[in-house]
């Protein structure tokens, strides 16, 4: 498997494995592509969502692993690159819920308050997992309050994707 960058500004529906137990067989570990977002819960002028905020809320079936080799944030007109400090790559945690008439297969990313490196940026994040979490996630062996947790400072390298122009210093007058 290779991990690639998981955009955060990508679009509503953009296709990405996610890994998760099979509907089918629960003793499989299966990976699937789903499309990004979730259909909207039920009530007048509700959107569809990507993202899912963790506190106050359980999540006991449908979790899903989404690999990345980084995440990004934005800031302002600015975009940064967010990777492992070790250069290792992760998954985010997720969920994810079956297709119907209206909607695919699809998914959605678990947040949590960001750590210390990325709060500068964003005050939310994806939650990250280390590779070595991904069961304890998939199967509830680990409450989840534990999982769903900021890495310490400094698990992360911040950097800019596409650099501001520099800019123009006028070092003499002219008339």
């Amino acid at each position: 498997m290779k991990a690639s960058p998981f955009e955060s500004e990508a679009a509503l529906g953009t296709r990405r494995p996610i890994i998760r137990r099979n509907p089918d067989d629960a003793q499989e570990v299966e990976m699937v592509e789903a499309g990004w977002g979730l259909q909207p819960w039920e009530g007048q002028g509700a959107k569809p969502f990507k993202f899912i905020r963790s506190e106050g809320k359980t999540f006991p079936t449908h979790r899903c692993l989404i690999p990345a080799s980084e995440f990004q944030v934005k800031n302002g007109d600015r975009h940064f690159r967010v990777t492992l400090e070790d250069g290792n790559w992760f998954y985010l945690a997720g969920v994810w819920r079956p297709a119907n008439p209206d909607w695919p297969l699809s998914f959605a990313v678990v947040t949590i308050e960001a750590n210390p490196d990325v709060f500068f940026y964003q005050e939310r994040q994806g939650s990250v997992l280390r590779r070595r979490q991904n069961m304890a996630w998939l199967d509830l062996t680990v409450p989840q309050e534990e999982l769903l947790q900021a890495l310490p400072a400094r698990s992360f390298t911040v950097t800019e994707i596409a650099p501001r122009a520099p800019e123009l210093r006028q070092t003499g007058l002219s008339f």
